[in-house]
């Protein structure tokens, strides 16, 4: 089963770490990236771009209307999202708990209810 682990994090905690600390965190997400991507359960790993550099799309009787945003009513937003592949909901469990970042931070772990068709 799939599930999408998640990290939330705010521009105040990134900036709130010296030169060392973020390349020791970088370093830490590199090995547990390898680590799980050679046992083939990590599927994919992807960082957000800040939440200023987000824009948010409503259609409006069928007319698009993009702004910037999201406009958030907490400093947090997902910082950066995994995709694992793995036997049953512990397992994914037991895979957030390795996230460096849950050390600090809350990670959140999602089963993937529905998959699209890869064009078949």
């Amino acid at each position: 089963m799939k599930y999408m682990i998640i990290i939330y994090g705010n521009q105040e905690l990134w900036d709130s770490f010296s030169a060392e600390e973020f390349q020791k965190a970088v370093a830490e997400q590199d090995a547990f990236n390898r680590k799980f991507a050679e046992t083939g359960e990590l599927l994919g790993a992807y960082g957000n771009a800040d939440a200023s550099q987000a824009k948010t799309v409503r259609v409006r009787d069928g007319v698009p209307a993009v702004t910037d945003g999201p406009y958030l009513e907490t400093k947090e937003y997902m910082a950066s999202w995994y995709l694992v592949d793995v036997e049953s909901e512990e397992r994914a469990l037991e895979i957030a708990a390795e996230v460096p970042y849950a050390s600090i931070g809350a990670v959140e772990v999602w089963p993937i209810l529905h998959e699209a068709a890869d064009g078949e």
